[in-house]
């Protein structure tokens, strides 16, 4: 997992995982494991799935060649409002997209460190051991 700051100002996690390091053999799987991980969460709330390829699609933009899919689950760790500007970094979004021999999973920096490590957790957890 690698940490990169994009477009100058957004902390981002990603992971690439080669096909074959995975016995998930789809976008949708992979969102199936991290709804599983959500759902199992003691504060995490799944709100939906996003299906940003076909949005993208549909509105004629423009999607990367090497792109065959892209998801993003959001959900919610939110225990607490202690201000306003919390409802600016919630809820949360995982993106997964497939590539022609990988996958890809990217998320931003989440505020809370315990947070943070539990999504670097669950998706360095597709890797198969």
């Amino acid at each position: 997992m690698t940490k990169s700051i994009f477009m100058d100002k957004y902390p981002i996690y990603s992971l690439e995982i080669q096909k074959d390091e995975t016995d998930l053999k789809s976008v949708d799987e992979i969102l199936a494991y991290y709804k599983s991980k959500i759902d199992k969460h003691e504060i995490a709330t799944f709100i939906t799935v996003f299906n940003h390829f076909e949005h993208t699609t549909n509105i004629d933009g423009v999607i990367n060649p090497e792109i065959k899919n892209a998801k993003n689950i959001v959900f919610c760790f939110g225990a607490a409002i202690p201000s306003t500007k919390m409802l600016a970094v919630r809820p949360r979004s995982i993106g997964v997209a497939e590539k022609e021999n990988s996958f890809v999973v990217e998320f931003m920096e989440a505020p809370k460190e315990k947070i943070n490590n539990a999504m670097i957790s669950w998706s360095q957890d597709i890797v198969k051991k």
